[in-house]
């Protein structure tokens, strides 16, 4: 858990992901659209036992299913389902400009 929390901090957005994952890739083009620049960590690529570590990791903080798993500004905002919801209730875009990742 170490680890995510110090990825997490590093950046104002970061999507944990698998290359497989069709709502993964939903949510990274969404972001994209917005003009964000996520940290996009692909769990199917880390090498060796990396990318199982993070996504148990992931788990333990409530994340089900695991990806994509989407933090900003250091704070789990959660899945697929939290975000469009987010997007939807038009609080997506004023949460990413708080967390410096988009200026318009």
């Amino acid at each position: 858990m170490d680890r995510v929390s110090k990825i997490v901090s590093e950046r104002p957005v970061v999507i944990f992901s698998k290359t497989t994952c069709c709502m993964s890739h939903t949510i990274k083009s969404l972001f994209c659209e917005f003009g964000v620049n996520p940290a996009v960590y692909e769990l199917d690529e880390i090498a060796r036992t990396g990318g199982r570590d993070i996504e148990q990791a992931l788990s333990r903080l409530g994340c089900s299913p695991t990806v994509p798993a989407v933090f900003i500004g250091g704070e789990l905002v959660g899945g697929a389902n939290e975000v469009m919801s987010l997007h939807l209730k038009r609080s997506l875009k004023p949460m990413l400009r708080r967390a410096g990742a988009l200026w318009v």
